[in-house]
């Protein structure tokens, strides 16, 4: 079926941090900002070249630091052609994406990614930033996530916990005196190096491994796990957080081909980019249209925009350890869907815009409002036509599809010699050629395979990439962390546990009690 792009508006409004007009939910570059634009797009923040320290104190820290942000990119020339909205990209962009991008003046567009970046509040998005100005070592990219930093409750009064020693006033008003911990994760280019460094400066962030020498947490690092390395429960700038460590390879590579899911699940939800890297944000782009087509084989052919979110926010959580024993809060992923629905519209709308068998079929998003009215939960609908499903199933990462036809190839009881040579046939991973990722017999089968029995599959596919990773990682928590710390980190899971089995024991009572009114009423 056609795009339909209903989601337009005659109402403009300005975001001002985008240096954007908005007209619906779409973005365009006004009149007289061309110059302005351009320098957004060779930025790394994808917001402003704020990323750049703009104060006295800032200015002073950054002269005698070895990480200043790599997202300074080059300016473009002023006479390179301008994309009009973040939502307009090249035809089929990701069939062979340059990974090896240096710049952001070489991605697809001039404002590719922009929907990447998530606004939050100006103060919290500086003293976030300040965070990272006190380590010397080389950070490159950087985002914060979870919910220290986007909210997945909608409780506003303060909590008995103070973990921040002296937050700043931005931080304690954007947690509403809620406190909690907040999330962050680094991508360095060197690990070694970057650990060399930080240990010098913060030695006290690492357990008793850190007196070992930074080769050997290095080696911890990226071979145990999932590739990265957690310091939690440290403070810095008067703030308690937590901070993982990924080299820039293995964070681009779990992107592309979702090796392990494990940061990449993540940053299919909304997180804050504070630092951003070309190579980073062509990968993640990557990751997330991937999501998307994930979750249309898990759908059918008209669902709302809570239930895409939900698709694509249970995936990462598939065969994670933490849901089976009883480490996280059952809610999770309705919470965060509920609390961030306008910044998952922002995240994923123009990628659905470019889809071709993919549409927005709501007259609400015709509102200018509409991509920030979190009450609105418009309609969708898809092209159930096998052939472009199965160009869905061919586009999809490498390491998951290769596992998905694995358990068709069992499912269909297909001899190897047989399997080997379809899978030779359909082969265009030759960098040396250029051949468009058009979907086979094979790959229609799989996607006009019987709703549930595609769910099914296409859940333990996911479930075997994820657990290994997630597991050992896990284990690898007391050894970087500290046996206290861990324990800690441990009562707290345990704790948000029970606080979703109390939540759910409230939503059956009152569903309950309204089933029960609801009866007696048409009993009277």
């Amino acid at each position: 079926m056609p795009n339909q792009q209903l989601c337009h508006g005659s109402k403009r409004q300005i975001n001002s941090s985008l240096g954007l007009v908005r007209v619906g939910w779409q973005y365009r570059t006004p009149r007289g900002i061309h110059l302005h634009y351009q320098r957004l797009a060779s930025t790394g923040s994808g917001i402003t070249s704020s990323d750049t320290p703009t104060s006295k104190s800032e200015s002073s820290s950054a002269s005698g630091s070895s990480s200043s942000p790599s997202s300074s990119g080059p300016t473009p020339n002023p006479s390179q052609k301008l994309s009009t909205r973040p939502s307009d990209l090249p035809p089929d962009w990701d069939e062979n994406p340059n990974y090896d991008v240096q710049a952001f003046k070489d991605l697809p567009s001039a404002n590719f990614g922009v929907n990447q970046h998530i606004v939050i509040n100006d103060e919290f998005k500086e003293a976030l930033r300040q965070i990272l100005w006190k380590f010397r070592a080389p950070i490159r990219y950087a985002f914060a996530y979870g919910s220290g930093v986007f909210p997945q409750t909608s409780s506003s009064s303060p909590g008995p916990s103070k973990p921040h020693p002296n937050p700043s006033p931005a931080i304690s008003t954007v947690q509403k005196g809620n406190g909690k911990m907040i999330d962050f994760i680094f991508g360095v280019s060197y690990t070694q190096h970057w650990h060399s460094m930080n240990l010098q400066q913060h030695r006290d962030h690492y357990s008793a491994v850190g007196s070992l020498g930074s080769a050997f947490v290095s080696r911890i690092q990226d071979q145990w796990g999932a590739g990265v390395y957690f310091n939690p429960y440290v403070t810095v700038n008067g703030t308690l957080i937590k901070y993982g460590v990924v080299n820039l390879d293995t964070l681009c590579r779990d992107l592309s081909t979702w090796d392990t899911l494990y940061l990449a699940g993540r940053l299919q939800k909304p997180v804050k980019i504070l630092r951003d890297d070309p190579r980073v944000r062509l990968a993640n782009q990557v990751n997330l249209i991937s999501a998307v087509r994930t979750a249309l084989l898990l759908l059918p052919p008209k669902f709302t925009e809570q239930d895409l979110y939900k698709t694509i926010t249970g995936i990462s959580y598939l065969g994670d350890p933490r849901m089976s024993l009883g480490a996280e809060n059952l809610n999770k992923v309705s919470n965060i869907v509920k609390h961030q629905l306008p910044n998952f519209r922002r995240l994923y709308a123009p990628l659905i815009q470019n889809l071709p068998n993919v549409s927005f079929q709501d007259s609400r998003c015709s509102s200018p409002a509409w991509v920030d009215d979190p009450d609105t939960n418009a309609t969708l609908a898809q092209d159930m036509d096998p052939t472009k499903r199965g160009n869905m199933v061919r586009r999809l990462p490498k390491n998951f599809r290769e596992k998905l036809y694995f358990q068709y190839q069992s499912k269909y009881q297909i001899p190897q010699l047989e399997f080997n040579k379809m899978m030779d046939q359909a082969n265009d991973e030759d960098p040396s050629r250029i051949k468009r990722k058009q979907g086979g017999s094979f790959d229609q089968k799989i996607a006009g395979d019987e709703q549930v029995s595609l769910n099914k599959e296409v859940s333990v596919a996911i479930t075997k990439i994820i657990k290994w990773p997630s597991w050992s990682q896990s284990t690898k928590g007391p050894v970087t962390s500290g046996f206290r710390k861990a324990w800690r980190y441990s009562i707290e899971k345990w704790g948000k546990y029970r606080e979703g089995q109390k939540q759910m024991a409230l939503d059956s009572s009152v569903s309950g009690s309204w089933k029960a009114q609801d009866h007696e009423g048409k009993s009277s």
